[in-house]
């Protein structure tokens, strides 16, 4: 579903599948987080969701990118989003949560 890569300069990018809707958004939620946690001895720098293979998607996807925010925070490391697709970027500007998932 989701995978977890690390780039240089201890980012850790987290790489969103092509769909995340409401039947599949618990599962990839646990993934973005079991990718946070494979991290979490090596990395200390920020956390990127790469989203440019996102393509099929509904408001559970902000939800689990805010979710996966929230865990990285926790984790006290900074959060970002790549690629985000610009439909849910206006959905995510429509619910007044787009100021939380900044472009990384």
């Amino acid at each position: 579903m989701s995978r977890s890569q690390t780039a240089d300069a201890g980012a850790t990018t987290l790489v969103l599948p092509a769909e995340i809707t409401f039947g599949k958004a618990a599962a990839c939620r646990d993934m973005l987080v079991q990718g946070l946690d494979a991290s979490a001895g090596r990395r200390s720098g920020p956390v990127v969701a790469d989203a440019s293979a996102l393509a099929v998607f509904d408001s559970s996807a902000l939800a689990v990118l805010l979710d996966c925010r929230r865990e990285a925070l926790v984790r006290g490391r900074a959060f970002a989003v790549r690629s985000l697709h610009d439909g849910l970027a206006g959905l995510a500007k429509l619910y007044g949560v787009d100021t939380l998932l900044p472009a990384g």
